[in-house]
Parts: C-alpha cells; sequence; structure tokens
C-alpha cells in the first residue's frame, strides 16, 4: 500500500464525511420507497436517520483511520522517546501510511539505531579501558618488584663484589627502562585512541625516519649481532607529508619488533619505495614469524602470543597497535604476515599526497 501525504488524507476524510450521508440518505430512501425517485417519498424522516448514521459512520471510519495512522505512532515515538531518556534503547515505533508521519519515523529509527552504535561503541571503549587497565597494572608488577628487589639487595648489601653490583644496577636500569617504554606506550595509545583533532601536516623524509629508528636501536641489535640492512630507491622517492614525530614512532615500534624477536645472528631487512601514489615500507626479520592464531590478532591492543612472541621479550603489547594507528591515521593501511622464507613481515603504505586533516593528535 503506498503512503499517501497528510493533505490528502484530509481531503479524503473530507470527501467521506460529504459523501456517506448522501449515500445512506439514498439508500434509505431506497429501501423506504422501492424507488431512486425522491417525488415518491412522502416524508424524509427514514431517509434523514439514514443520512445521519452514514455521517455518524463516516465519523467513526476516520477516528479509527487517525487512530491507527496518526495517533498510535506519535503515541509510540512519544513512548520511545521517555524509554530513550531512561537509557533503554531497544524501542519499537508502529507503522503509518502517511508520509510525514513515516518520513519522521524513518528520522527517529535513524536516531535510535545511531544512539545504539554510539552505546556499542562506548561499551566497547570502556571495557578497552578496563582491560588496558588491568593489562597494564599486571605488567607494571614484575618490573617493579624485580626493581625493588635488586634496590633492597643493593641496599642490604647483598651484592658484595663490584661485579655483583654492577650487575645489580644493570638489571636495575634494564628493569627501568621497561616501565619508561611501558608508559610511554600506554600514553601514546591513549592519545591515538581518545584524543581527537587535527594531524599536523609536514614534509617527512620516510627514510630518514626509517634510518633514524634503525640507529636508535642499533646498539640493542649489536648486543644480539643482528644484521640491519636498509633497502630503498633513495630518499628522493620517500617523500610524504605527515606527521614527522608520530611517524618516527611508528616506525620505531615497527623496528623495535624486529629486534626483539630476531635472534641471536640474525638478520632485519627494511624496504622503502614508491609505488605509483603510494610509499611502501616494510620490516622482515629472520625469527619465528607469527603463529597462524597470532595473525588475526597481531595489532590488538595488549595481545602477546603465548609462544615464540610473548611477555618475555618485554614488549608492552601494546606498539604494533600504535603504528598501525597512526599509519591509519595518515591514510595508509599496515598489514602482518609471514614471509615465504621465513620471519616476520610488516608491512605498510602511505599515500603520497597529503592526508584528511580531521583527526590530530597534539604533542
Amino acid at each position: 500500500m503506498m503512503n499517501v501525504r497528510i493533505r490528502t488524507f484530509t481531503l479524503l476524510c473530507f470527501v467521506l464525511i460529504l459523501l456517506m450521508p448522501w449515500v445512506f440518505f439514498v439508500i434509505a430512501h431506497f429501501i423506504d420507497t422501492r424507488s431512486f425517485s425522491l417525488s415518491q417519498a412522502n416524508g424524509y424522516t427514514v431517509q434523514m436517520i439514514g443520512a445521519i448514521a452514514g455521517l455518524l459512520l463516516s465519523f467513526f471510519i476516520i477516528g479509527v483511520q487517525m487512530r491507527r495512522l496518526l495517533l498510535k505512532p506519535l503515541e509510540g515515538m512519544s513512548l520511545a522517546s521517555r524509554q530513550i531518556a531512561e537509557g533503554d534503547l531497544d524501542v519499537y515505533i508502529p507503522l503509518s501510511r502517511i508520509s510525514e508521519i513515516a518520513e519522521v519515523r524513518e528520522g527517529f529509527e535513524a536516531m535510535v539505531t545511531g544512539l545504539q552504535k554510539s552505546h556499542r561503541k562506548q561499551m566497547e571503549l570502556e571495557n578497552n579501558r578496563r582491560f588496558v587497565i588491568a593489562a597494564v597494572a599486571h605488567d607494571l608488577r614484575t618490573p617493579l618488584f624485580a626493581l625493588r628487589g635488586y634496590l633492597d639487595g643493593l641496599e642490604q648489601g647483598i651484592a658484595r663484589s663490584p661485579e655483583q653490583a654492577a650487575k645489580y644496577v644493570s638489571v636495575c636500569k634494564e628493569k627501568s627502562a621497561q616501565l619508561d617504554r611501558l608508559v610511554e606506550d600506554l600514553f601514546t595509545f591513549t592519545k591515538m585512541e581518545y584524543v581527537e583533532g587535527n594531524l599536523s601536516s609536514e614534509t617527512v623524509d620516510l627514510h630518514g625516519v626509517l634510518q633514524r629508528s634503525v640507529d636508535s636501536l642499533r646498539p640493542l641489535a649489536q648486543k644480539k649481532n643482528i644484521t640491519i640492512v636498509s633497502e630503498d630507491a633513495g630518499t628522493e622517492h620517500c617523500i610524504i607529508h605527515g606527521d614527522a614525530h608520530l611517524l618516527e614512532r611508528a616506525m620505531n615500534n615497527l623496528m623495535d619488533n624486529a629486534v626483539r624477536h630476531t635472534p641471536d645472528d640474525g638478520k632485519i631487512i627494511v624496504r622503502c619505495y614508491r609505488d605509483e601514489q603510494k610509499l611502501i615500507f616494510s620490516v622482515t626479520d629472520s625469527g619465528v614469524g607469527f603463529s597462524e592464531e597470532d595473525l588475526p590478532h597481531v595489532f590488538e591492543p595488549l595481545y602477546r602470543g603465548e609462544q615464540s612472541r610473548n611477555r618475555a621479550t618485554g614488549g608492552s603489547g601494546l606498539g604494533l597497535t600504535i603504528s598501525q594507528t597512526i599509519v591509519r591515521r595518515h591514510g595508509g593501511e599496515l598489514e602482518a604476515s609471514n614471509h615465504p622464507r621465513g620471519g616476520a613481515l610488516l608491512e605498510g603504505w602511505l599515500p603520497i599526497h597529503s592526508f584528511n586533516h580531521e583527526a590530530r593528535v597534539d604533542r
């Protein structure tokens, strides 16, 4: 059945009010006289009763239809609005064949759908927030307890020789660095997930960003005798527009992940080259790679595999999540896979042209 406009419904009601009394008048006259000729009637009492009955019937039909098509949907929207005000988003609004009411109903349903999506997103954010707090609190305990234990050992003189004292100090520095990395990752993750704004736009040499990341992690790589090979198509081809600070943080996380999961005497290959309107970059390590169970969850916050790529490597579980978020904010994408020759492959791309400036993360 097609919808009708309110003016059409009003016109139909007016026609019905005019037509029904006359129809009933004619029917009553025919019943009384067995003829449609009005001149044969001695009186019009029966006919007038029929006309009044037709008028009353028309009012009844119009009232029923107004109740069904106008009043009931409006009452439903009123009840739904009170339910929404009380926090109940599971509402139902009756259908209406009146176009204006149907349009309002569609708008109301769109609003309810938007509220439901917003509520679900808010619940997800709240659950993530609780999960992050609980997980970070758990991760903070281990290095804190170790740091306290070694500091107590130094204070109580357990480390009697200079070599033991140096070892205790070295462990304390390592644990403090782990705490610093965890807190910094948590801070960056919080900014990327919950702070809205525009990313700053500046000319960025991605090759230089990757080289600085390599240089900053080279001392750690040298301790494990890891070889880092940088392959690129020249710095002139690796220029983009973006937030240099955040991009450097993203690349640092990728390099840090590769160094931590590459075994001694391993190799890391860093690539950066241009492909049409995209800038492709990748980091490949010679570790055991990701397991099939881990791959779908690599970029989930605080997810760490239970076997080769786990908490023992010292990661916070936020590094890859932060990197993917930063790359996506710049209009690109970051994906994880295993290289055909073995090892983990983290590959992404960034658009050559400037990105959408609607989501800024203030530093």
